[in-house]
C-alpha cells in the first residue's frame, strides 16, 4: 500500500495563560496564580490594542526572542489571554518566566 500524502513537521512551541492588568505603574511579570496563569502588568492602556502590544514586547524581551514568535491566540479583547510562543518548549518557558518574577 502506498500513501498519497507526506508528513511534515509542524511548528513547535508552547502556550502561556496570562492575566493582564493594563495602566499599571510599570511593565512587569508579577506572579503566577495557583492555576498556572501568569499575572502581567503593563503601563499601556487597553485602547486600540496598545496593552496587547506592550504584553508581546515584554514577553519578547523576557524570553529573548523575536516578537514575531509570540501571538495572542485567544482573549485579545479581555484580560485573560492565551499566548502562543513558537520555538520554545514549556519547560524553558516556565523557567524563564519564574526567573523574571518581580
Amino acid at each position: 500500500m502506498t500513501r498519497k500524502y507526506k508528513l511534515h513537521n509542524g511548528k513547535v512551541g508552547s502556550a502561556l495563560a496570562v492575566r493582564l492588568t493594563p495602566k499599571a505603574s510599570r511593565n512587569a511579570i508579577v506572579g503566577i496564580q495557583e492555576d498556572g496563569t501568569v499575572k502581567v502588568h503593563v503601563t499601556a492602556p487597553p485602547v486600540d490594542g496598545q496593552d496587547n502590544e506592550a504584553l508581546i514586547a515584554l514577553l519578547a524581551e523576557t524570553l529573548d526572542m523575536p516578537m514575531e514568535n509570540i501571538s495572542i491566540v485567544a482573549g485579545e479583547t479581555g484580560r485573560d489571554k492565551l499566548i502562543s510562543i513558537l520555538g520554545m518548549d514549556a519547560v524553558t518557558l516556565t523557567t524563564l518566566i519564574r526567573q523574571h518574577l518581580s
